[in-house]
């Protein structure tokens, strides 16, 4: 029987060794895992996550030497032992105990004694080391120091909420199939399986739910009402203003919630790329589910030579790759794999991908770039610099009551109570 703890402790070790993220680490995980195991898995994983920053200035101050390369699997165990004695309810006897027999699975039984002295130290004086390492802003705000750097200088008057908005874990939200079923229906078929849920303040087909649940358990899923996805990026269907008959791209699309959004939007002809191969079948699975249909390209989206038949687009969304530092508090692993240095390469591909897929656009046409970022960098700054490149590109002003009005573009911070953060801009290319 596999040890739980030692399952999370490799999930963990790939995204320390940056060999990966959790969501390609944790299915692996959770598949070799008792079955009454993986909810804990789970938790392990994602609460060490969250509260890496801390953890990591914890255990390094208790441990006398960086842990080698070939041991970070030890430094997961590590971790979680911390999580689970500062965070979790386990008694610090079955914290200690539980994580030295997840080492002795792992065959380093040199580890066990640095495992037991490690967390006995944080046991004994844990409260007074805490006092001292809350001088420094990566540990009292739970964050990367060059992150917290960064989201102060864009937000001088915001970066204090949005950190506190990436810890909390955010609420399960739906966009609901108007082609199958109204969200007010819906929300009744909710309440009635006994999943009360509300409506979502900015998205007409967004829905909220009280409490997370099994997704496959709520009423439709089989049928196709409804697919997971924050409100935030729901708002791109009416911000691309679809008419019928559409030809429209949907740029590096997977998972390809967005791409089922348009479609279900309007009767619409959606070309959707992406990049990933191994990405494609989440898509082929979630039109099926839904009942729509899509042509899916495996190319780079930057690259229009190597796949596009020539013919314009009507409407192009570009939801670049980006930091991800908006869902935060979804994916909390990105707390350990961004660094200041990949925003740069980020900036340079997303420019890359609106200057070479604007020739894709009708006369006429709008472009919608999106990003699940917070950083200015990757969002109007960006698009301002396209600006400046592109004569026959132009801005157009978003008039919503949601998010912050940008000299270009509209952002929205994560909200504890409903959305990420997110940022559009919408770009229009003039016919004559």
């Amino acid at each position: 029987m596999a040890n739980p703890r030692l399952l999370a402790a490799q999930a963990l070790t790939s995204v320390l060794c940056h060999k990966g993220s959790l969501a390609s680490s944790l299915p692996k995980a959770l598949e070799a895992a008792e079955h009454g195991d993986r909810a804990l898995i789970q938790q392990l994983c994602y609460g060490t996550c969250r509260h890496f920053p801390q953890l990591e200035l914890i255990a390094d101050q208790l441990l006398h030497k960086p842990m080698k390369t070939q041991d970070q699997d030890i430094y997961a165990l590590i971790l979680m032992g911390l999580y689970q004695i500062k965070a979790m309810r386990t008694p610090d006897y079955a914290a200690v105990d539980a994580t030295v027999q997840a080492a002795k699975a792992s065959g380093k039984r040199w580890a066990d004694k640095l495992i037991n002295g490690v967390l006995r130290s944080y046991i004994r004086g844990g409260a007074d080391l805490e006092e001292v390492l809350n001088e420094h802003d990566a540990y009292r705000h739970n964050h990367p120091q060059w992150f917290i750097s960064k989201l102060s200088n864009h937000w001088p008057d915001h970066w204090q909420d949005i950190l506190a908005a990436n810890d909390p874990q955010g609420a399960l939200t739906l966009r609901v199939n108007t082609r199958k079923v109204s969200r007010d229906n819906y929300l009744i078929a909710l309440s009635e399986a006994g999943h009360p849920a509300s409506a979502c303040a900015y998205s007409a087909v967004g829905v909220q739910l009280d409490k997370a649940c099994e997704i496959t358990q709520l009423p439709g899923f089989d049928e196709g009402w409804f697919s997971v996805q924050d409100e935030a990026p729901q708002l791109c269907a009416d911000l691309l203003e679809l008419e019928a008959g559409h030809r429209v791209l949907d740029a590096c699309a997977a998972p390809g919630g967005k791409t089922c959004h348009l479609l279900e939007a309007e009767d619409v002809t959606v070309v959707a790329v992406e990049l990933e191969e191994r990405r494609i079948g989440r898509m082929e699975d979630n039109l099926f589910r839904m009942d729509l249909q899509a042509q899916i390209v495996c190319a780079d989206a930057s690259e229009p030579s190597q796949w596009w038949d020539g013919e314009a687009f009507d409407r192009i969304l570009l939801d670049a790759p980006c930091s991800a530092t908006g869902v935060i508090r979804r994916n909390p692993d990105i707390k350990m794999l961004r660094t200041n240095e990949d925003i740069l390469e980020l900036a340079q591909l997303q420019l890359k991908l609106l200057t070479n897929l604007w020739p894709l656009l009708k006369p006429g046409g709008y472009l919608l770039y999106a990003t699940c970022s917070v950083l200015r960098q990757e969002n109007d700054r960006l698009v301002g610099r396209f600006l400046k490149q592109q004569t026959d590109a132009t801005h157009c002003a978003i008039d919503a009551d949601w998010g912050i009005g940008m000299e270009i573009g509209r952002q929205l911070l994560p909200n504890p109570a409903s959305h990420d953060g997110f940022y559009y801009a919408k770009l229009h290319k003039p016919t004559a």
